[in-house]
């Protein structure tokens, strides 16, 4: 493949399905599960970028929902992921303001949402494991973005080279 366009399409569609296989390792919860999804975002995010990181977020998040059986989420998953992997894919002095953002994504936006299609206190129960899968997701996404730089793979699709 020699277009850049087709080769980042493959990439997006390749880190997509990987996420997803992370998804699936998963722990069930009151109010739906935690699993591994966020390492996928925070990785493509920090490895390529905002757009891409926002796109791999979403359509990780949509489809797991939609995979494992709790539609009722997949819209909310696709923005409050989507946003996730916007704001982490931020760069330079704005990297730290954007992990913030991308944290706030997840774990507030989980919260509203339960809060209005539960209650308050399920809402709240849910603070401990949003927070645990964003924290782990984005130390391991940090891990493996920082890894896969230093071995130079991807580089040929990464951040529009």
């Amino acid at each position: 493949m020699r277009n850049k366009k087709t080769q980042e399409l493959v990439l997006l569609a390749i880190l997509t399905a990987l996420t997803l296989v992370l998804a699936h390792i998963h722990v069930p919860t009151l109010n739906g599960f935690t699993s591994l999804l966020d390492v996928g975002v925070f990785f493509t995010a920090f490895y390529l970028g905002k757009r891409q990181g926002a796109i791999v977020g979403g359509l990780s998040g949509l489809l797991i929902d939609f995979l494992l059986g709790y539609p009722q989420w997949a819209f909310f998953s696709l923005v409050f992921h989507g946003a996730q992997g916007y704001f982490a894919g931020w760069t330079g002095k704005k990297r730290l303001l954007g992990v913030f953002l991308a944290s706030l994504s997840m774990i507030g936006g989980y919260f509203v949402a339960s809060s209005l299609m539960y209650n308050v206190a399920d809402a709240v129960s849910g603070l401990w494991s949003n927070t645990m899968q964003n924290t782990v997701g984005l130390v391991l996404g940090y891990i493996l973005a920082q890894s896969v730089e230093r071995v130079g793979a991807f580089n040929h699709v990464r951040k529009g080279n």
